[in-house]
């Protein structure tokens, strides 16, 4: 009986392509079945279980749905571990996140759309953004409490001629607040502000920054491929369709293709908590000084060139993105025009006919360089992510010799 089951479990491996020595085999099932006396079934589970792992064989390449496949939509996908045909659109692709992982994105039909994740190792064909497929045997999976589909070895695809409209609206996904938002992975709708645009920092995002509402600030992404209206800081939005995410410890709102933006005319309070820090000016970043922005978006441009609307005739502005140090910890503070104005003395006219002076913008910043850095300053004002907005500012006498003696002790030096 023993070598029955053993042929067995190595046929079922062999018609699947992997080849599973039959005296490894035999020898594993003979020490659970006599030494442990485990039951014959239990045993032989446990068998192909270890094999499964020892040879890192998805467990969907070897398991087979029982009886016919039935053939679902979308909003049918209510549980994990279900066989199913599916017909549907693959409304987004994403950026591989694991070697392991061939593709992955969002497919969708009139009822909704779903993740999907396509191993390297099942070896299917490549699938394109915008086309409609027949998807058969493909597994339903759950991660982070949210279903998907994924597909094996065993499944196949068959690019069809029906163009299938999606539905891309989350009728579940809840409105919430910011401070609501304390897991990742859940799509969410939500009215907010935004706070800040930030300039880009890779190719793949369109725009990032913070958007807030009356109970606090959250960074959010909007990826390039989505093609979504751009933001305007300042501006208050309905954002439906967003999920959230998690990088660095910090809870953050990523909008895709399947995301909506609508402007809304209500002015949204950001609550935020008044700080004050106090230290030393030790640097002042670059994107300061005299600055252009785009008239369309008021993002910063870099060279003449806004991240979202190309080359354009930018307006002059004023910022002083301040790094600052208490010997204790660093603090990025953003003074923007007028508290720049203040503290350095030089107004945006003026700090124009220097640069056409010298025919270099990068004088400004040199200069606010020269007046501020190495000076003490108390800052006050909104503390969102990890800047504060400068509201107001002091300079502060030089630290007496018993404050330096205090702050090295403090620093262990």
């Amino acid at each position: 009986m023993n070598k029955e089951i053993a042929k067995e479990i190595e046929e079922r491996f062999s018609q699947k392509g992997y080849n599973i020595p039959i005296s490894e085999i035999e020898s594993r099932l003979d020490k659970l079945l006599n030494e442990f006396k485990v039951p014959q079934e239990e045993a032989r589970r446990s068998v192909v279980n270890y094999f499964l792992k020892e040879y890192n064989i998805p467990r969907g390449d070897f398991f087979v749905q029982q009886g016919e496949t039935p053939t679902v939509k979308v909003s049918d996908v209510t549980s994990d571990g279900k066989w199913i045909n599916i017909s549907a659109k693959v409304v987004q692709l994403w950026d591989d996140t694991h070697e392991s992982i061939d593709q992955a994105g969002l497919m969708g039909d009139e009822t909704g759309t779903i993740k999907f994740n396509k191993w390297a190792k099942a070896e299917l064909p490549a699938l394109e953004a915008g086309k409609t497929y027949l998807f058969k045997n493909v597994v339903t999976d759950s991660y982070q409490e949210r279903l998907q589909i994924n597909f094996n070895r065993t499944s196949q695809i068959e690019e069809i001629t029906e163009d299938i409209e999606v539905n891309t609206q989350q009728a579940e996904a809840p409105t919430v607040k910011v401070s609501d938002i304390t897991t990742e992975g859940k799509w969410i709708n939500i009215s907010a502000k935004v706070a800040q645009i930030w300039d880009n920092s890779h190719e793949s995002i369109d725009q990032a920054g913070l958007i807030g509402d009356e109970t606090g600030t959250i960074k959010f992404n909007k990826w390039a491929k989505a093609e979504l209206p751009s933001l305007v800081e300042g501006k208050s939005y309905l954002f439906k369709n967003v999920v959230t995410d998690s990088y660095q410890e910090r809870f953050q709102i990523n909008f895709n293709r399947t995301s909506l933006i609508e402007e809304i005319t209500e002015d949204i309070e950001i609550g935020t908590q008044t700080v004050e820090f106090s230290g030393a000016m030790v640097d002042i970043q670059s994107g300061s000084g005299l600055i252009k922005r785009c008239p369309e978006c008021n993002r910063a441009l870099i060279k003449g060139v806004c991240g979202e609307h190309g080359k354009v005739e930018g307006s002059y502005d004023l910022r002083i993105k301040a790094v600052m140090d208490d010997g204790v910890c660093v603090q990025d503070s953003l003074l923007n025009r007028e508290i720049s104005e203040q503290l350095t003395g030089v107004t945006l006219d003026e700090a124009k006919q220097m640069a056409t002076e010298a025919l270099d913008q990068s004088v400004v910043l040199e200069m606010f360089k020269e007046k501020l850095l190495g000076r003490y300053y108390l800052v006050k004002g909104p503390k969102l992510d990890r800047s504060i907005l400068v509201e107001d500012i002091s300079l502060l006498p030089p630290l007496e010799l018993d404050q330096m003696d205090t702050i090295i002790a403090q620093m262990g030096v």
